[in-house]
């Protein structure tokens, strides 16, 4: 058996190392005299600098779990705790405002005002703001007070309408003794319907908005009424209202002695004061004077000197859903709405109805401009402007 033989069935072939390829022997010179392998391939050559050989390993101890790791992501840092408590905090004041709003709004006085067959259209929106003379809630020690006579009256003291939308923020008086046709009644003074339709639990405020609809085209889309008794406490609760009065006034008749000039008035001064006719301009000055408080009284109440103040904000809400009556179709916001509103009387348009002889027959043609205009949410004429 020759030495292709041997390498055919498994063995060396001579002259060829252990897993040489077949077919590339090795060079004659890497044999050793009689054909033996050498103990390395390929044999170290001479002079060479022997195999350099790794030091031995040491045991390196494995890195700390807390250890920073290279190019791994860093853990995430939580928020300090100052910006949690300071989250949770306002988390807590939300929730407390949202929760005392919806007890003010289910607390508010509410009344059917808006009748439902109602045909009137106008642009914008319309407020009836109505002040009522009622005394019923008054004790007799604070009739006397405030010289607010009996508790049979149920007539409207104050009629306005305030008007926003496109056009400039337009307040309205309407003179109380204004001749006007109420439904179902006739010809009689506007502030009669209100006690004709039976007061407050008769009626009253859904007589008077169709006399006021049906006398003026306009659609009346809110409605909101204070008496005396909720003027007194509103006043109360916001600490006084400051207004400038341009004339002394002394009226036994209202429990009023005010003189001149920029002041603070209490409850007592402030109620006298829209209740008085005893100047010589009588009812439209008095329409005046309502207009000015009602505007400087929202003003203070939409200021952050309440609304940033829970001693003064707590008790106004609390007044005001005792004090005042709304449509049922108003709520919490629509009032805080119209106090925006009344803020934009200082650059918008603050007027009477105009008037043809003295103060109970109207200018036909100056109030139609006038309401013609609101009801396509418009600037009224100057000319269609009462006193």
């Amino acid at each position: 058996m020759n030495g292709d033989d041997r390498g055919r069935r498994g063995g060396p072939a001579p002259g060829r190392p252990p897993g040489r390829a077949p077919g590339r022997p090795l060079p004659r010179t890497a044999l050793l005299p009689g054909g033996e392998l050498p103990q390395s391939w390929p044999p170290p050559q001479q002079g060479a600098p022997p195999p350099r050989q790794s030091p031995p390993r040491r045991d390196v101890p494995a890195p700390r779990a807390s250890a920073p790791v290279y190019g791994a992501r860093p853990p995430a840092r939580r928020a300090p705790r100052w910006r949690r408590r300071i989250g949770a905090v306002l988390i807590v004041l939300l929730v407390l405002v949202v929760g005392f709003a919806v007890y003010i709004d289910f607390t508010l006085g509410r009344t059917d005002a808006l009748p439902a067959s109602s045909t009137a259209s106008s642009k914008g929106t319309n407020w009836l703001i109505v002040g009522s003379d009622s005394r019923q809630q008054l004790t007799e020690a604070e009739r006397n007070e405030y010289a607010t006579g009996d508790e049979s009256s149920q007539l409207t003291d104050t009629i306005m309408i305030l008007h926003t939308g496109s056009g400039p923020t337009t307040l309205v008086s309407v003179p109380r003794d204004s001749l006007v046709n109420i439904p179902g009644f006739g010809v009689a003074k506007i502030n009669s319907a209100y006690g004709k339709g039976g007061g407050p639990d008769g009626g009253g405020p859904e007589l008077l908005v169709k006399t006021v609809e049906q006398a003026t085209g306009l659609k009346i889309d809110h409605y909101a009424e204070i008496g005396f008794l909720g003027i007194v406490n509103v006043v109360d609760a916001i600490g006084g209202v400051y207004l400038c009065v341009p004339e002394s006034i002394k009226d036994p008749k209202a429990a009023l002695n005010i003189k001149a000039g920029c002041q603070t008035l209490d409850k007592a001064t402030a109620l006298g004061y829209v209740r008085t006719r005893a100047t010589a301009s009588s009812d439209f000055g008095r329409v005046e004077r309502q207009r000015a408080f009602l505007s400087a009284m929202l003003q203070k109440i939409t200021g952050p000197s309440v609304l940033l103040n829970p001693f003064r904000l707590v008790p106004l809400a609390t007044q005001l859903s005792s004090s005042i009556t709304v449509d049922r179709s108003d709520h919490v916001w629509n009032l805080a709405q119209l106090g925006l509103a009344m803020r934009g009387i200082g650059s918008g348009i603050s007027t009477t109805v105009p008037v043809a002889d003295g103060e109970v027959h109207w200018d036909k043609k100056r109030a139609s401009a006038l309401f013609q205009a609101l009801a396509d949410d418009q600037a009224p004429p100057e000319k269609a402007l009462g006193p």
